[in-house]
């Protein structure tokens, strides 16, 4: 089941085609800070929805590491501002190393902790927070290919 789910992982969010015929690092890795923190309406850029599933990565990671969960939702769109193509390149690193981090500790789950409570019973189990982590990375994957079709119709107008 650990492979499973850390191969599922390994697809959104860094080298898969199957689901989305693209992923996170395909996306955010072909996008200038330009375009990552260009406004459509008023929806949220695409950097911001990079540090948003990068936000949850780190969290996890951190309880993985035996740290505590101390992320919360009302701050996973607080963002520092992104005023150049160094700070855009740091942020992507970040989500790269973040989630090879995590997919290598779900690989190193085994079934007995996939069932287990994550943090506090109230969470739900390890396996529930992966796929968790999964739906909603796909969630916004979607959105982020959106806007960069977006953007890139209304450059080439």
């Amino acid at each position: 089941m650990n492979t499973d789910l850390a191969n599922r992982l390994q697809e959104v969010l860094l080298n898969g085609r199957w689901i989305a015929n693209t992923n996170f690092k395909e996306q955010i890795t072909s996008v200038t800070w330009q375009q990552a923190t260009q406004k459509v309406g008023n929806l949220n850029t695409i950097a911001l929805l990079t540090f948003h599933i990068n936000y949850y990565l780190k969290g996890l990671n951190q309880v993985f590491n035996g740290g505590i969960l101390d992320i919360k939702d009302k701050y996973s769109f607080d963002m520092p501002e992104i005023s150049s193509e160094n700070h855009w390149n740091q942020l992507v690193q970040e989500f790269l190393s973040n989630a090879e981090k995590f997919i290598q500790h779900v690989q190193a789950l085994d079934e007995t902790t996939l069932n287990q409570a994550f943090v506090k019973e109230e969470y739900g189990s390890y396996h529930r927070n992966i796929e968790a982590q999964i739906e909603h990375s796909y969630y916004h994957l979607g959105q982020i290919s959106l806007l960069k079709k977006l953007i890139i119709q209304d450059q080439n107008q």
